[in-house]
């Protein structure tokens, strides 16, 4: 991947592969060797990708591929909120490289984001012994079939982005939503800026959990990002963790004719 100039002049040193088992495996390698960061780690091609839940991330040529390595930015309470950080950032880059897409884009709680409904990146936050690593992967040109949640690439929506010019404006995004977070202090602020750019607001959806699965309608996310749902029986649950899918619209009830 040729690298774009943007990246350096954000102030985030590089390190390029053209191969990587994963590029979060590598950025927390590199913080038990003693790197501190931020770096950012990129590869045009994983043999060992990862996605949220231990999920296999299909890495093929053509895609963005990359994670920043952080250290001692937030207590570790504070991490997950970097889902959102980054999600964020993502939406930013693809908006600036793809600004036609804007209309259809949206971001799909906590942290995938969709064209039209589906999916085309995700996150991985991961974090050991005070350095965590923001994992994004983007499809740019290709998409994995036959998946749970329909996906789709950046290409086949039509905005052929090569992975070096999106990783371009994605590493200066993200600085500027970093800063926007503030170690936590500024979360509540991203999770305005989140909550406006998501998915399903105010419909239903299904949630999938380890043991069970949830129906409601998206009402919100709290203080700390959590999901919050309204249930068919009027109350309200939060969900910390899980796969969301946005259910299809129900028809309006139909009135029943009347003689008079």
């Amino acid at each position: 991947m040729k690298l774009d100039a943007r990246a350096s002049a954000a102030g985030v040193r590089l390190v390029a592969h053209e191969v990587l088992g994963s590029t979060n495996a590598e950025a927390l390698s590199l913080a038990r060797q003693g790197e501190r960061g931020p770096l950012w780690v990129v590869a045009d091609r994983q043999t060992a990708g990862r996605g949220r839940r231990g999920r296999t991330w299909i890495s093929q040529p053509g895609n963005l591929y990359a994670s920043l390595l952080l250290t001692a930015s937030a207590p570790p309470e504070h991490w997950p909120e970097l889902s959102f950080v980054a999600a964020l950032a993502a939406h930013d880059a693809v908006v600036e490289v793809a600004p036609d897409l804007k209309p259809r884009l949206a971001i799909k709680w906590p942290n995938d984001l969709v064209l039209a409904g589906a999916k085309f990146a995700g996150i991985l936050i991961e974090g050991e012994n005070g350095g965590v690593a923001i994992g994004i992967g983007i499809n740019c040109t290709g998409h994995p079939a036959g998946m749970d949640y329909p996906a789709t690439d950046l290409a086949a929506a039509g905005a052929p982005v090569s992975p070096a010019a999106l990783f371009g404006a994605l590493s200066v995004k993200m600085i500027g939503r970093i800063a926007q977070w503030n170690g936590g202090e500024g979360f509540s602020t991203v999770r305005a800026d989140w909550f406006a750019r998501a998915a399903g607001v105010g419909e239903d959806v299904r949630v999938r959990l380890a043991d069970r699965e949830i129906i409601g309608r998206f009402e919100a996310i709290d203080h700390a990002g959590s999901l919050v749902l309204r249930l068919p029986d009027g109350k309200t649950t939060t969900i910390a963790s899980g796969d969301v899918f946005i259910l299809p619209a129900r028809p309006p009830a139909r009135r029943a004719d009347r003689n008079t």
